[in-house]
């Protein structure tokens, strides 16, 4: 991926007038568009057509949004972004647990879109600009079998959500991460999101660590957002 040119973008909708509309709004911004009605398609399209990002339904004919994730996934490279009518937290929650960016429940509001790929962009672009994200495994930190391995081999048991929130601060290690991106990661898009969600969550952590005497490298910056911190 290069920073200074438009993303390239694969949108996987069955809706045809939805799908056309996506594509003439992306287009309008500049993006390079191409799109199809089926993971099938897309699988058969994507090794002459790449693209950095990817829209895609979870309510699909034949192969279903989910197992598209999973297998994206594995390769590593793509933004990924769920649009779909299911609103469901649990499905939610299941789409990025299996890697999604963004989670944006239709109707989906456009200008709202719009933002949603700029800054996850302005992400992939960085990250390959600095030789890759981060990943689980940072400086000898580890998020290992559900906890978080110190350097030195002491571990703490997370819930799902302290280990969603720990994979993403551990992606950017000594970079700020704004609260707003944290909230998205792990509860989905919401146009007015609620951050002081993600700090009930860092509370619990934090309090769970000083109990067991956990060396927890992780700090507030305030008003910017919170930071994992390595030597």
């Amino acid at each position: 991926m290069k920073a200074g040119r438009q993303a390239r973008i694969a949108i996987i909708e069955d809706n045809v007038g939805l799908q056309e509309e996506l594509v003439f709004f992306l287009e309008s911004k500049g993006f390079s568009v191409w799109a199809v009605p089926s993971a099938e398609a897309f699988w058969k399209r994507l090794h002459a057509a790449p693209v950095d990002i990817v829209l895609v339904d979870i309510g699909l004919p034949g192969e279903d949004g989910f197992s598209v994730l999973e297998y994206l996934r594995g390769l590593g490279a793509y933004g990924l972004v769920v649009m779909s009518a299911r609103g469901a937290q649990t499905d939610r929650a299941r789409a990025l647990a299996l890697g999604a960016d963004a989670y944006l429940v239709k109707p989906v509001n456009f200008a709202d879109l719009a933002i949603v790929l700029a800054q996850l962009w302005q992400r992939l672009t960085h990250d390959s600009d600095h030789g890759g994200a981060g990943n689980s495994e940072t400086l000898a930190w580890a998020l290992r079998d559900s906890c978080l391995v110190a350097p030195q081999g002491q571990s703490l048991r997370l819930t799902e959500q302290e280990t969603r929130l720990l994979e993403t601060l551990m992606r950017y290690p000594n970079e700020v991460c704004d609260k707003t991106y944290l909230h998205e990661h792990l509860f989905g898009f919401h146009e007015e999101p609620d951050t002081h969600r993600i700090d009930v969550v860092l509370s619990r952590l934090r309090n769970k660590a000083r109990k067991a005497q956990f060396p927890l490298p992780i700090r507030v910056v305030f008003g910017k957002g919170i930071v994992f911190l390595v030597d």
